[in-house]
């Protein structure tokens, strides 16, 4: 349950060594995914989609102002 969270954690270390530029929030975690998904592979987890939503708009817009600097 807690592997995904642990290996963002080590990520996050790495990043800050190679001075990276890394997407900070929201952390998503997906708890049992074996429940998450249906037998084709689709996220029918409300929460969990909300969640990449708002990651995804905040990769976009970090991408943005990477641009513009």
């Amino acid at each position: 349950m807690l592997g995904g969270a642990r290996a963002q954690y080590h990520l996050r270390q790495t990043f800050i060594f190679l001075n990276m530029y890394p997407i900070n929030t929201p952390e998503v975690i997906v708890p049992f995914a074996q429940n998450k998904f249906d037998a084709n592979g689709k996220l029918i987890d409300e929460d969990t989609r909300r969640f990449l939503k708002q990651l995804l708009e905040n990769l976009a817009n970090w991408t943005k102002r990477l641009r513009q600097k």
